[in-house]
């Protein structure tokens, strides 16, 4: 059950409203958790179990590390024990899944579990990881309380691909929850907008991705190849924004106020721009609990070369746990490099907006596809190695998608925001509080209804 599904939309998340503005405010804690259970449940009973075993661990990991921290010093050479336990645990477990490890651990016991992924652990791998360093460089305490610990790890708004946050943050949102009406309406607001991504944006771009992917790459035009690359990054940035605003959405209505994890990173006339509004919390995690240990190792003069490449190679692997995920890191991080050589000239200042434009459609490319030769030879389609500009497939595709293929660039930039935020400053205001919640319900019933009849962009996506 995913946040657009009719079963969610309908049934589980009005019924969880219901249930939790009703319970009183001292056991809100265990119904949300309780109902997180629920949500995992009817996943598959497999990851009910996998989630409260990888909760348990975590918990105690921080426990003992914490006890054995401020103990007597003959005690403290021992903290490292549960500390790496933990890690080791977190990493072991996000390998396994991601990639074939798990099916090679249990061949040798003729055992297998098939259908079975856990849903967003790449993200709630890095949230236990960073809680288990903070806690054993002594920058927070070990949380006492299971139930508030079990909401950081699988809370179910934040739990396919919510916001990254360490644990102190979590708890000051958590300090400052607020069950409101207000709350409530903003929350629907951006649920409804980032359904209206996947639903409307994302499966419509999927569907015209999958028809240029199944095209043979030696026939392929070069408008053609690059009509299917930017279908497939808008399609990307769309699902992985549209799925973390309906957790973000979703957390409002019960009184968490995440912070958002893409601020509209296409179209900007930087690498180091789209660097800094991609993933957000994701890449200050790496710089945080990966890269900054190095500062001291590394010398000063490479400091920040090494952190660029470092860091998105890191995401990149993240993302995809193969070859092609890192290759895409390496060409965002290289091109970082070489911008901030160019930075004085006045060469960016007029073609930044294509020049970001075509690094990153050329470096997903990369992802977009299952091996690495594949992916060259999209590429060498896309600069015209296949010696066809077009053909009248390329121009059917153009007529049929153009409306949503402008839609979707425009809805990747911050202009209609910007626009907003004008409007809202003028006299005109009152127009903008009633039309935006009339566009929302319409917004809302048009994703109901195609719900029903579009693909699934969930099929190109990595698991995170």
């Amino acid at each position: 059950m995913v946040y657009s599904s009719l079963l969610f939309i309908y049934g589980f998340f009005p019924l969880s409203l219901a249930i939790y503005f009703l319970t009183p405010k001292k056991f809100k804690d265990i119904t949300l958790f309780s109902l997180s259970m629920i949500f995992c449940g009817l996943f598959s009973l497999k990851f009910l179990f996998f989630m409260l075993v990888y909760t348990m661990v975590n918990y105690i990991s921080a426990r003992l590390t914490y006890r054995l921290k401020w103990k007597e010093q003959k005690y403290r050479k021992f903290m490292a024990i549960p500390f790496s336990a933990g890690i080791l645990f977190n990493i072991l477990s996000l390998f396994a899944f991601r990639t074939e490890l798990f099916s090679w651990i249990l061949k040798p016991f003729h055992l297998q579990i098939q259908n079975f992924f856990p849903v967003g652990i790449s993200l709630f791998t890095l949230s236990a990881t960073g809680y288990l360093i903070d806690v054993y460089k002594g920058r927070i305490k070990a949380e006492i309380n299971f139930i508030r610990f079990g909401l950081f790890v699988m809370m179910f708004p934040r739990l396919i691909m919510c916001s990254v946050v360490s644990y102190d943050n979590f708890l000051k949102i958590w300090r400052k929850r607020k069950i409101r009406l207000t709350e409530l309406g903003t929350g629907m607001e951006i649920f409804v907008k980032g359904l209206a991504k996947k639903i409307i944006l994302a499966d419509t771009l999927f569907s015209l991705y999958s028809a240029i992917k199944s095209i043979d790459t030696g026939n392929l035009p070069v408008l053609t190849a690059w009509l299917g690359a930017t279908a497939y990054i808008l399609c990307l940035y769309f699902t992985l924004s549209g799925i973390s605003e309906m957790g973000i959405g979703i957390s409002y209505c019960f009184g968490y106020a995440f912070p958002q994890s893409f601020n509209y990173p296409l179209f900007n006339s930087r690498i180091r721009h789209f660097s800094a509004k991609w993933h957000v919390q994701a890449v200050q995690w790496f710089r945080k609990y990966v890269l900054h240990p190095f500062r001291s190792v590394i010398n000063a003069k490479y400091i920040n070369i090494f952190i660029s490449v470092s860091l998105w190679i890191l995401m990149g692997f993240w993302y995809k746990f193969n070859a092609g995920g890192i290759i895409w890191g390496l060409i965002i991080g290289v091109a970082i490099i070489i911008e901030s050589r160019l930075k004085n000239t006045r060469m960016l200042k007029s073609t930044g907006i294509i020049y970001t434009f075509v690094v990153t459609t050329i470096s997903t490319v990369f992802i977009a596809n299952s091996n690495i030769s594949e992916s060259f030879r999209y590429i060498w389609a896309m600069i015209g190695g296949n010696r066809i500009i077009a053909d009248s497939l390329t121009a059917y595709l153009f007529r049929s998608y153009i409306i949503v293929l402008l839609v979707g660039i425009y809805a990747s930039t911050d202009l209609f925001g910007n626009m907003i935020n004008r409007i809202n400053k003028t006299r005109f205001r009152i127009v903008t509080l009633i039309v935006s919640p009339v566009v929302t319900v319409i917004l809302f019933a048009v994703c109901t209804a195609m719900i029903s009849y579009t693909g699934s962009s969930e099929n190109m996506l990595i698991q995170l």
